[in-house]
């Protein structure tokens, strides 16, 4: 981890939760919590003129549902990482809240060193799970996608966009083209049935792809 600290933003409508929260995090060496918010207005008005590396934002406020919130958070600052920190474990909802933008989701029983890992991980751009929840999206549902059949060079690239490397960090270390790259990552995406990277992610968890 590099000497800057990873300043976040804490969104719940629960006053002692937030304070929890800032005690273990603000006790971690690369942390430091900036602002606390109880509502979706409030921290929408933050993030019109403030930076955030990540926000830890919850499902249930009383003036937003946390998902939708999520979505608008990402149109106004899209290097912001949004990750979902929620009692509610719905598979519909951590599905919905990703396609939003969310750069993770976790569930609030998670221990203080998931949480850790997940912010590190959200913060170097990877989707981030806690176990929980990556058990809940892995189980089988109606509406999943089949499994594709991928190269190995294909394997390579999926895992690599999933630990957030960029087409030009993948092309330097399999000593590729951007472009064969970005070539490959248009074949992952039809071959998966999705828009983007996030939805790509998502399904390979599912799958246990990655």
């Amino acid at each position: 981890m590099e000497n800057k600290k990873i300043n976040i933003v804490i969104v719940d409508d629960h006053p002692i939760v937030i304070e929890g929260l800032k005690m273990m995090l603000n006790n971690q060496l690369h942390f430091s919590v900036s602002e606390s918010f109880t509502s979706g207005s409030e921290i929408m008005g933050f993030i019109r003129s403030h930076k955030a590396d990540i926000i830890l934002l919850d499902i249930t406020l009383p003036d937003a549902n946390g998902t939708e919130l999520c979505r608008e958070i990402k149109k106004i600052s899209p290097d912001t990482s949004v990750i979902m920190f929620s009692n509610r474990s719905e598979r519909s909802i951590i599905m919905q809240s990703l396609q939003n933008g969310a750069s993770g989701y976790i569930l609030k029983n998670t221990s203080i060193d998931e949480l850790v890992l997940c912010i590190q991980g959200a913060y170097s751009g990877n989707i981030v799970f806690c176990n929980e929840t990556r058990q809940i999206i892995s189980k089988p549902s109606l509406n999943d996608h089949p499994i594709p059949r991928l190269t190995k060079r294909e394997k390579q690239i999926l895992q690599m966009v999933a630990e957030g490397k960029t087409s030009m960090m993948i092309a330097d270390e399999l000593f590729l083209s951007p472009l064969t790259v970005d070539t490959h990552r248009k074949n992952l995406l039809q071959k998966f049935q999705v828009k983007n990277s996030t939805e790509l992610i998502t399904i390979a968890v599912q799958q246990n792809m990655i």
